[in-house]
C-alpha cells in the first residue's frame, strides 16, 4: 500500500527514489506490475464480463466473435506475462529516446515498472468504473477502452517530467513523441514477424 499511495501521488518522483536507492519500504516494480495487472485481469473478466462483452461488440460488428473470444481468453489468462514481456520493449524504446541523459537500461526496465503499475492503478480507479456502467452497451463500453489508450501520452509526459525535474517540459515532450514512435515500430515489427512465421507454417503444411 505505501508503493501504491506514492505511485499514485507521484509515479516519477518515485521511480526516482527507488532507483536513487531508497528502497526499504517500497515493494519491487516488477513484482508490483505482477499484482496489480493479476488483479485488473480478475475485475476485467469477472466483474466487468470482458470477454462477453467485446464478444458480443465483434458480433455486432460482423467480425467473427469465436476467434475475437479466443484472443480475449488468452489476454486474460496471460495478462501479467505480456505485461512483463512488453517492460523490456517500452525499456528499450525509453532508454533509445532519452539515451543522453544518464540513465541505463536495468534502470529504464523499473521506470516502465512504475509506468505500467501508474497506468494499471489509474485504469482500476477511474476507467474500470465508468465500463462497469456502460457494460451493457458494448458500442459505449469499446470506445471506452479505446479513450482510456489516450491516458498513456499524458501519463509518460507527466512521469518523465516529474523524473527528470531539471529538464524542459518541450525537451520531455518530444522525447516522449519518439517513445511512442519506436513503439509503434516495434509493434508493427513484431506483428510482421508473427505473420511471417504463421505464413511460412502454413505453406510447410
Amino acid at each position: 500500500m505505501y508503493s501504491v499511495k506514492n505511485i499514485l501521488k507521484n509515479p516519477g518522483k518515485t521511480a526516482k527514489d527507488y532507483i536513487d536507492g531508497n528502497r526499504v519500504s517500497h515493494y519491487k516494480p516488477i513484482l508490483l506490475v505482477f499484482v496489480l495487472s493479476g488483479l485488473s485481469a480478475f475485475l476485467s473478466y469477472k466483474v466487468l464480463n470482458l470477454n462477453e462483452v467485446m464478444s458480443t461488440y465483434f458480433s455486432q460488428q460482423n467480425i467473427n466473435s469465436n476467434s475475437m473470444g479466443d484472443v480475449n481468453s488468452f489476454l486474460s489468462s496471460y495478462n501479467s506475462v505480456i505485461m512483463l514481456l512488453l517492460i523490456p520493449l517500452f525499456a528499450l524504446t525509453t532508454k533509445i529516446a532519452f539515451r543522453k541523459w544518464g540513465n541505463n537500461y536495468y534502470e529504464h526496465v523499473v521506470m516502465n515498472a512504475y509506468v505500467l503499475s501508474f497506468y494499471t492503478l489509474i485504469s482500476i480507479i477511474l476507467v474500470f468504473p465508468i465500463m462497469f456502467i456502460f457494460r451493457h452497451s458494448p458500442n459505449t463500453f469499446f470506445n471506452i477502452t479505446q479513450l482510456s489508450l489516450l491516458l498513456v501520452p499524458a501519463i509518460l509526459i507527466w512521469f518523465f517530467k516529474e523524473f527528470y525535474k531539471d529538464k524542459p517540459l518541450k525537451s520531455i515532450i518530444l522525447k516522449v513523441l519518439g517513445v511512442l514512435g519506436l513503439t509503434v515500430l516495434g509493434l508493427l515489427f513484431v506483428i510482421i514477424l508473427v505473420s511471417i512465421i504463421s505464413f511460412g507454417l502454413t505453406i510447410l503444411k
